[in-house]
Parts: structure tokens; sequence; C-alpha cells
């Protein structure tokens, strides 16, 4: 669904910050992207997003090339991002966020009824629906982002570090919420340091050095690599 050909990506300035990456996510999968810090990753996904003033390389949507969209095409093809940072609009309602979501739709109607849609698959969201945003958790932000994100139906999701500052509670719904997508028939492509609960929750894992692909597979291999738990998981390795 999602294909990266030969992506390099950078800042402009210097070296490639990303330097030819080849990737792919399929319906209904979710490809988790691990690394070092400055190993490329979030660049990668704003590299992917037509984010960056530098960039090369081929991003292809259900095989039909979408990489020189500018970012609001993209969505509008199927493709959306939803960044590390917070995003939402604390002194707007949570309905209202929602709403913000389908901002490209014309049809009322419509929009109306991807809302509901996405209501009820957060029912917690349903419930505040007239509650500012700045009244939620930082797990329930994250949660209100990727509903909003949901609202324009799109085909891939890219999630940058969705766990990053939660309690751990909310770290497991955030990997929850991203399989329920994939049931749905979603393509997720996911950057995280929390790493074991990453890939416990994928389908595949891709690990990034230095802005290059050095070693991809099953999700569970990779769990299971002593290199990748050494370094990227904290575990000790007998002398």
């Amino acid at each position: 669904m999602l294909e990266v050909r030969g992506l390099r990506a950078g800042y402009g300035g210097g070296r490639m910050i990303v330097d030819g990456v080849d990737l792919r996510v399929s319906a209904g999968e979710i490809v988790t992207v691990i690394g070092q810090n400055g190993a490329g990753k979030s660049t990668l996904l704003k590299g992917i997003f037509n984010l960056l003033p530098t960039r090369q390389g081929e991003v292809l949507l259900d095989g039909a090339p979408v990489g020189r969209f500018a970012s609001h095409q993209m969505l509008s093809a199927g493709l959306a991002y939803v960044p590390q940072h917070h995003s939402v609009f604390p002194k707007l309602s949570i309905a209202e966020n929602l709403r913000m979501g389908g901002f490209l739709l014309r049809d009322r109607a419509l929009l109306a009824r991807r809302v509901a849609a996405v209501e009820e698959m957060f029912p917690v969201l349903a419930q505040r629906r007239d509650q500012y945003a700045a009244s939620l958790s930082g797990g329930e932000q994250r949660m209100l982002e990727i509903a909003r994100t949901l609202v324009m139906d799109p085909k891939v999701i890219m999630l940058d570090e969705p766990s990053i500052g939660l309690a751990p509670r909310m770290v497991d719904l955030v990997f929850d919420t991203a399989r329920q997508l994939t049931r749905l028939g979603k393509a997720v492509l996911m950057v995280e340091q929390n790493v074991r609960k990453a890939l416990l929750a994928s389908d595949r894992g891709v690990v990034l050095e230095l802005g290059r692909v050095r070693l991809e597979d099953t999700a569970r291999a990779l769990v299971d690599d002593a290199r990748v738990a050494q370094l990227y998981m904290g575990v000790r390795q007998d002398a």
C-alpha cells in the first residue's frame, strides 16, 4: 500500500539525514522503525510526508506516485501523519477537534458520518465531546489526534513516537489502538523508542542506523535478536 524507494531527506546545507531508504507497508500491517537518537527516524516520516526542504526518491501509495504532493494532497490521497508533539487544538472542544480533522471534506453530511463513526471507535471521546481538548490527559490527547486523523479515512497512518511521555496504561492503549486500525484494513508505519512494546504490537520492524536501513525482519525475530535487545531494549548480554 505504501512504498518508499531510495528516499533521501534532510534540512539543507549538509548531509542527508535519511540516505537511501527503501521500505513498504501493506494493508492491515504495522511496521515499526526503531533506532538510536539521531538515526533519522522522525526525519524519515517527515520526508515521506514532504515536510522537508531537501528530498529525493519516490513515495508510492497504492502504486501511484505521491512524493511531490503537498501535505494536504497526500492526506486527500490517503496518507496521514500524526507528529510526535501534541497537535490538538486545546481551546476547542473534542467535537470541534474531530471536525477539524475533516477540513478537506466539502460534504457536510459525509463529515458528520465520519465523525460519528470515529466517536463510536473512541467512546471516551464521545462521552466528553463538549469538553475542551485541554482537559484531556496526554494519552487521551494522543487518542484524539489519532481519531481526528481517521476522519479523512486514510489508507496509511504514520505515527511518530505515539507513546512518548505517556503512563504505561496509556502506552498499552496507544498500541492497542494501532492494532485496531489494522483490523480496519489500514497500514500503520510507526516510529517508536519503546522498542519492545512497539515490536510486540507490530508485524515487521526496521532498524535505522545513520539514516540507512541496517536490518529488517519480522517483529518477533527482532524482539528475539540479541543485538537488537542489547542496543535498543537495554538488555545486557553475558560476557
